[in-house]
């Protein structure tokens, strides 16, 4: 199972910027999505969707840090505007795209878990 929750957070990890097909990742495993979700949560302290949205955004910090332009991050990430983008931030980091702009943060970042 191990392996399998591994394979499934590099395969997460490539597609940041798209839906992730949890479903389709985990075909021929033996195992459903229902109990790796489960797995997950049990061994992370979080549902993997909180998770992988917490990525997205650790990773669109830097983007937004590079100067990369706000709605272009919003369409990569998934969201519809840049209105919906900046909420999402917001609960992920605590703070508004705007005083990241300005000051550079405070940010609150998600390491990359699996194997290391």
């Amino acid at each position: 199972m191990i392996g399998i929750l591994n394979r499934l957070m590099e395969q997460s990890e490539q597609q940041l910027d798209a839906e992730t097909d949890f479903g389709q990742l985990l075909e021929g495993t033996g195992t459903t999505v229902y109990h790796v979700r489960r797995m997950f949560s049990s061994l992370a302290g979080m549902p993997l969707s909180e998770y992988v949205r917490r990525r997205r955004m650790t990773v669109a910090a830097g983007d937004l840090l590079e100067g990369q332009d706000l709605l272009g991050l919003a369409v990569r990430y998934g969201y519809g505007s840049a209105e919906a983008f900046g909420r999402a931030f917001r609960a992920v980091h605590g703070a508004s795209l705007g005083d990241v702009g300005r000051a550079g943060g405070p940010l609150r970042s998600q390491p990359i878990l699996g194997s290391a």
